[in-house]
């Protein structure tokens, strides 16, 4: 399992989330403890929102704690709106391509998880996203085939409904052509202005979830983990729960993933 954090509210260094706090997402890279694997050394990447439309984007193949290039840009980059994500591959291969956070056009999207026995239906998924976000898809994972998927089913109108749908249609092949357990997915994506995160599972073990709003930095940080070992304040979202976040505002709906009709068919 990976681990990511996100953050929203007034501009700060990412270094205030990446690297600095006590239980950072670079310690978390190496010393994780709310997942199986406590080591997340198969990449790691960031994205931010500035003054432009589009995410900066930097990611690279290095274990997180060992790339003084992301130590420098962290510290050095300031942003309201970022996501950051270190990887434990689920079976595909360790390359910046596979690297999270994706990004097309406004849009950025990190996930932790897995669609189980994705490899014996990898070609269907495929199949799944349409012609016109197709050129997007240049690693193998079946987070990025879950982005891009629900692109098609709509994510500029309907966040949520999107991703449902998206879901849903990579569930029922896990279901019917791949391995318990079928889904386990924590994610978080951005058009520059909104967070989004979902916390949802087939079985009753999703990814663990929490947020936390800070007076001092007036910005809340939604993260797999705690950034501080023992710190008060972190809440965990709900499991089967989609989230807004936009300013101070948050709200939290539930995630229901049921197999409809595509906007994309």
């Amino acid at each position: 399992m990976c681990r990511w954090a996100a953050y929203i509210g007034q501009p700060i260094y990412l270094e205030e989330i990446v690297t600095q706090p006590g239980h950072s997402l670079i310690e978390q890279s190496h010393c994780a403890t709310e997942c199986h694997s406590a080591i997340n050394a198969d990449g790691f990447g960031l994205a931010w929102y500035d003054s432009r439309a589009e995410p900066g984007l930097y990611r690279d193949v290095l274990p997180a704690w060992s790339d003084p290039n992301l130590k420098s840009l962290a510290s050095h980059v300031q942003s309201g709106l970022f996501m950051a994500h270190v990887r434990a591959s689920t079976g595909t291969a360790t390359s910046r391509n596979n690297c999270h956070p994706f990004a097309v056009g406004r849009w950025s999207f990190m996930h932790n998880g897995q669609f189980g026995g994705y490899d014996s239906y990898r070609r269907d998924a495929e199949m799944m996203i349409p012609d016109a976000y197709y050129p997007n898809r240049k690693g193998a994972t079946d987070s990025e085939a879950l982005f891009l998927v629900a692109l098609g089913e709509g994510l500029d109108d309907d966040p949520k409904g999107a991703m449902e749908r998206a879901t849903a249609r990579m569930e029922a092949l896990a279901r019917g052509r791949g391995a318990a357990p079928f889904v386990r997915l924590t994610c978080a994506f951005s058009n520059g202005e909104q967070l989004f995160a979902i916390r949802y599972a087939t079985d009753a073990l999703a990814p663990t979830l929490y947020h936390r709003w800070s007076d001092a930095r007036v910005g809340r940080a939604v993260v797999s983990e705690p950034l501080e070992t023992g710190e008060g304040g972190w809440e965990p979202l709900p499991q089967g729960s989609f989230c807004t976040f936009e300013g101070s505002q948050m709200r939290v709906e539930p995630f229901l993933p049921v197999l409809q009709a595509s906007k994309a068919a």
